[in-house]
C-alpha cells in the first residue's frame, strides 16, 4: 500500500510538469536488450521462444521499451511522457529484487538539448519531495566529455574507438589500459606473428566466419594495426591522463574551473564553460551537488549528461533515481536518423 500510495503521488508530481501518461508493453524481443548490452547481459533477462521462433524477453529496462514505442508507432517532433511499471532482471545478488518498481519520464524528439537536462533533474527532484529522507547526493557526470577528451589523444583511431565503446565495461576498460600503459600489443614480436596471420588470411576465404566475424572484417582490422601503429612511448602517457581525469571529482560550481585546469596541464586542445552544466549550486535541498568524471559507466547507451541520486534514510545509503541523455538510442534501434531523448527512472523499491 505505501508503494502504491507512493507511486500514485510521485505520479501526480510528474504530471503537473506537463508530461504525458503512457503504457508500456511488458514484452519486448530480446535481440533489442542483447545489441545494446551484449551476449553478457542474456543472463540478467528472463527470455522464452514464442509460436513463431523469435525470441522475447520481460522488459529489464523501461527505457528501451518507450524508445521502442516511439519508433515501431513513426511518431515524430517532441513528447514528454511519463510511465510506470516493473522491470524484471537476475541479479548476482541473492539479496536483490528480480522485479523493480519504476516510474519514469522523458523528453524525446527535442533539439533544446540543455533545457530538457534541467528539465528531467527538477522533474526528478519534484519528485524526490514525496520521499522522506534526511540527507543526499545528486552526482552529475557527462560521457560526451570523456569522448572528446578521448579524441583528443595522440593514439590510432582504432584505439580511440576502442576506449570509448568500452567505457561502461569498467572492468575490460582497466584491462585497455594495462595494455596501453605496458604496449604489450606493439611487441615487434607480436607485430611480425600478426603480419604473418594477415598474409596467411588473404589467402583463404574472405566470407567464411572466424569467432563471429568474417575473414574479411578481421583483415580490415589487421590492416588498421599494421598501417597506425601505436608508439610504444606513448601508451604509458596515455593511459595516465586517462587515468587522472577520471578521478576529478569536485563540486558541481567547480567542475568547468577542474576540467579546464586538467586539459590545460596536459596540453588538450579542450575547454568547458560552467553553463555546459544542468547545475551550479552545491546543495539542493537536503542533497549535495557533485560532478564526477567517471560517473556514467552504468548503461552503454548514455551519450551525454548523466546524473543519479543517492539518499540517506532510515541511517541507509540508497540509489533512488538515475537518469541521462540518449540520443543514440532510437537510431541504434532502427530509426534512419538519431533522435535527442533524456529520461530518469525513480526506482520505488528502496
Amino acid at each position: 500500500m505505501k508503494s502504491k500510495n507512493l507511486s500514485e503521488n510521485i505520479l501526480r508530481s510528474v504530471k503537473s510538469k506537463g508530461f504525458k501518461y503512457i503504457d508500456l508493453p511488458s514484452v519486448i524481443e530480446a535481440n533489442h536488450i542483447v545489441q545494446r548490452s551484449g551476449e553478457n547481459f542474456r543472463k540478467f533477462i528472463f527470455s522464452f521462444i514464442d509460436q513463431n521462433g523469435s525470441e522475447l524477453c520481460l522488459r529489464p529496462d523501461l527505457t528501451i521499451a518507450s524508445c521502442l514505442r516511439y519508433l515501431e508507432n513513426n511518431l515524430k517532433g517532441k513528447e514528454k511522457i511519463f510511465y510506470s511499471g516493473q522491470a524484471y532482471r537476475k541479479s548476482q545478488n541473492k539479496k536483490d529484487s528480480i522485479i523493480r518498481d519504476q516510474v519514469g519520464f522523458e523528453i524525446i524528439g527535442s533539439k533544446d538539448e540543455k533545457n530538457d537536462d534541467k528539465e528531467i533533474i527538477n522533474t526528478s527532484l519534484k519528485s524526490l519531495q514525496n520521499i522522506k529522507y534526511t540527507s543526499g547526493t545528486l552526482t552529475i557526470g557527462n560521457v560526451e566529455i570523456f569522448n572528446l577528451l578521448i579524441s583528443k589523444l595522440d593514439i590510432p583511431k582504432r584505439w580511440k574507438l576502442r576506449l570509448s565503446r568500452h567505457f561502461w565495461r569498467e572492468k575490460y576498460f582497466n584491462d585497455l589500459l594495462k595494455r596501453l600503459e605496458t604496449n604489450s600489443d606493439v611487441d615487434p614480436t607480436i607485430v611480425e606473428i600478426d603480419k604473418k596471420r594477415y598474409f596467411k588470411m588473404l589467402k583463404e576465404d574472405l566470407s567464411k566466419v572466424i569467432a563471429g566475424r568474417s575473414i574479411n572484417e578481421i583483415l580490415k582490422r589487421f590492416d588498421n594495426k599494421i598501417r597506425d601503429p601505436r608508439g610504444t612511448k606513448k601508451g604509458e602517457n596515455v593511459s595516465k591522463i586517462i587515468k587522472e581525469f577520471l578521478k576529478i571529482k569536485c563540486p558541481i560550481n567547480k567542475a568547468a574551473s577542474e576540467l579546464n585546469k586538467f586539459f590545460k596541464k596536459n596540453k588538450i586542445n579542450l575547454i568547458v564553460d560552467q553553463k555546459y552544466f544542468p547545475i551550479s549550486n552545491n546543495k539542493i535541498s537536503k542533497l549535495n551537488v557533485v560532478f564526477s568524471a567517471s560517473f556514467g559507466r552504468q548503461l552503454e547507451y548514455y551519450t551525454g549528461m548523466v546524473f543519479k541520486i543517492d539518499i540517506k534514510s532510515k541511517s541507509k545509503n540508497r540509489n533512488i533515481i538515475n537518469g541521462g541523455r540518449y540520443d543514440k538510442l532510437i537510431s541504434d534501434l532502427g530509426a534512419k536518423n538519431q533522435v535527442a531523448a533524456v529520461g530518469a527512472a525513480l526506482n520505488l523499491n528502496y
